[in-house]
């Protein structure tokens, strides 16, 4: 990045132009503790070789090569080399998102056919530009629900749902007169029959999760089923790669569908955020947060596109905004984009179905290490919890760690996760991950 620094005439013209005589007046208003005192304790300065060798030899520790097994939300997903080709674009990579829509309309058709994408892997009618990552996008949608049948007393949230995603709720809701309702889990699923009785007129929407945070499959069509027969709405969030294989949200009878989006064409970085995806019925679209770009014709007849739907506090009076969601997840949402579009309905298939495969193959290989058993007998997809035994879960953790393999996280690591959950870890296989590889993380913990 070019570096600049302001000459002293430039830095007496701008005092001049806001009309303060120095820097230190300016800085006046700033308490001393919070001042800097004195130089700050840097080292000799280098030459620009020096520099690059210095910062080389920093990147260079960095550790590239291990394999991973983590899941919980982001995972080690294959991404083709065009989606860093076209995202990579200039006009793309500066755009972040639209604010003048007459001057984006490369933009504004990237995120319509975005939501185009969406809605195809969701089975629902409408899909907005996307939200800033998966966590509070289920907090939008609980908000929404509110929001489309007027009852504010309850929402009922699975405890399988990411527990990271229910505390966030919880935040939202902290100063609301809004109670959370805890549906119990019964071997790694939600408890159906519980459901059904703590769900009633009060509750604005059940939210679940599927597969869910153990990687169980839940009965997502029975828990839809009984949610709108008491009124309510059910929210799912769901994992992108799945539909690839499974029933798609709006296939079951979701009323509102939110995910994580790092699995389509976006690497880990650093836990994110990544890119939220929201998707619902028709009916529901005014109550919808964020931004809806359409497309229409311009007065030559020409197609073009346009920010249609945008009820946040900047646009609106701000009691009738929906949310305060400023803007979109622009790039990344490019990137899934390109992702959706170069796999298609085959590619996703196939990428669900490696997942799947290769999942139960570690499963079944991992059981055979002493002091590992699956947790739970439910089906599951792409992710399972190991339930350890003999040994301390950092045991195993570390033995795979020393051998080159990352896992987790493990279950100890969320307060919320009770009820003998603490020996659990979970892992992820990807399509990304190879016979070899699993066979070598067994060796590893035998």
């Amino acid at each position: 990045m070019a570096y600049l620094y302001s000459t002293p005439s430039q830095q007496t013209e701008m005092l001049q132009a806001i009309g303060v005589p120095s820097i230190e007046t300016l800085l006046k208003q700033v308490p001393d503790e919070f001042r800097l005192q004195g130089a700050l304790d840097l080292p000799p300065a280098l030459t620009e070789l020096e520099l690059e060798q210095h910062v080389r030899q920093l990147a260079g520790q960095n550790v590239a090569d291990r394999i991973c097994f983590l899941g919980g939300g982001a995972y080690d997903h294959f991404v083709p080399a065009v989606v860093d080709e076209v995202t990579s674009r200039g006009e793309f990579y500066t755009a972040y998102t639209p604010y003048q829509p007459e001057a984006s309309q490369g933009s504004l058709q990237a995120f319509f056919e975005f939501q185009t994408l969406i809605c195809q892997i969701t089975g629902l009618d409408v899909s907005n530009a996307s939200l800033y990552e998966g966590g509070t996008a289920v907090s939008e949608a609980a908000f929404m629900s509110m929001r489309v049948n007027g009852r504010h007393g309850k929402i009922a949230v699975s405890a399988a749902l990411h527990p990271e995603y229910r505390q966030i709720l919880e935040t939202y809701l902290r100063d609301l007169k809004t109670e959370i309702v805890t549906i119990p889990v019964t071997d790694g699923r939600t408890d159906v029959a519980r459901a059904a009785d703590l769900i009633d007129e009060e509750t604005a929407c059940l939210v679940f999760q599927h597969p869910n945070f153990f990687g169980c499959l839940e009965d997502a069509r029975t828990l839809c089923e009984l949610t709108r027969r008491k009124g309510a709405l059910a929210v799912v969030s769901f994992d992108p790669i799945s539909t690839g294989v499974l029933k798609r949200p709006g296939d079951y009878g979701a009323d509102i569908a939110v995910a994580e989006g790092q699995s389509l064409g976006i690497p880990l970085q650093y836990g994110g955020p990544y890119l939220g995806i929201l998707a619902c019925r028709e009916e529901y679209v005014r109550k919808m947060p964020g931004r809806l770009i359409t497309r229409t014709t311009d007065r030559d007849g020409q197609v073009c596109y346009a920010l249609g739907l945008q009820t946040r506090e900047q646009h609106i009076r701000r009691d009738k905004a929906t949310s305060n969601i400023c803007t979109n997840q622009g790039l990344l949402a490019l990137r899934a984009t390109v992702y959706l579009s170069l796999m298609g309905p085959q590619g996703l298939r196939e990428a669900g179905e490696l997942c799947c495969r290769k999942a139960h193959y570690a499963a079944a290989q991992l059981a055979t290490v002493p002091g590992l058993q699956l947790m739970f007998a439910a089906p599951f997809f792409k992710e399972f919890v190991l339930k350890v035994s003999g040994r301390s879960v950092e045991e195993v953790v570390a033995k795979a760690a020393q051998a080159g393999f990352d896992l987790g996280p493990e279950l100890k690591k969320f307060p919320l996760l009770t009820g003998g959950l603490q020996t659990g870890l979970l892992v992820a296989v990807t399509e990304s991950r190879t016979r070899d590889q699993i066979d070598a993380l067994v060796q590893a913990l035998k």
